[in-house]
């Protein structure tokens, strides 16, 4: 192999030579200019940002703080780059949730199977301006003595139009300790349609 005049006759100085290839390689690399971001963009720095650099180099971080909220933002240098007519956003009212209008107005359950199903019937309200569908529930199941035992879901693949009820009777809900004794339900969320 030739590099430059020079031959190396072994393949261990061939090897000995990559590293030292790859090590100049990265350094020169490293050695170039790269582009920044900041280009095109103004240098000059403010009275009030210099004033913050000699305060902060001082230790005494209040009137750091204190000055650099007191400093303006740096403008910018190109101001055709700026737009001049922007409008404001928009003030759009935020949707609302379909559970704010979507609740469970009575309810009741009993035991199904051998007494390890949870046969759950409860009416919907919608007071929404508009229909939901895929509604889930959430069943919390305690003893007599109101200690917590089992929580189960179950989505309803339904729809209940806007203003109006929909009742539904013994829908299982899932499999509940034999020791539950009291059930309470709630809509926990439903997709708007």
């Amino acid at each position: 192999m030739r590099i430059a005049g020079w031959s190396f006759g072994k393949s261990e100085a061939r090897l000995a030579v990559l590293p030292a290839i790859a090590i100049a390689g990265c350094a020169i690399c490293l050695m170039l200019p790269q582009a920044s971001d900041a280009e095109g963009h103004s240098t000059a720095t403010s009275p009030e940002v210099t004033r913050v650099a000699q305060d902060t180099s001082r230790n005494d971080d209040t009137a750091g703080v204190q000055a650099t909220l007191s400093s303006p933002a740096p403008t910018d240098a190109n101001p055709a780059a700026a737009p001049t007519d922007i409008a404001p956003p928009e003030t759009a009212e935020p949707a609302k949730s379909p559970l704010d209008g979507l609740t469970i107005i009575s309810q009741s359950w009993r035991r199904g199977g051998l007494g390890s199903k949870a046969l759950v019937t409860f009416t919907l309200r919608n007071a929404n301006d508009y229909a939901v569908k895929d509604i889930e529930i959430a069943c919390k199941f305690v003893r007599r003595d109101g200690s917590h035992l089992t929580d189960r879901r179950r989505i309803i693949p339904d729809t209940v139009n806007m203003k109006s009820r929909k009742r539904y009777a013994g829908m299982l809900v899932g499999f509940v300790n034999v020791n539950a004794n009291k059930a309470k339900c709630s809509v926990v969320t439903a997709s708007r349609i």
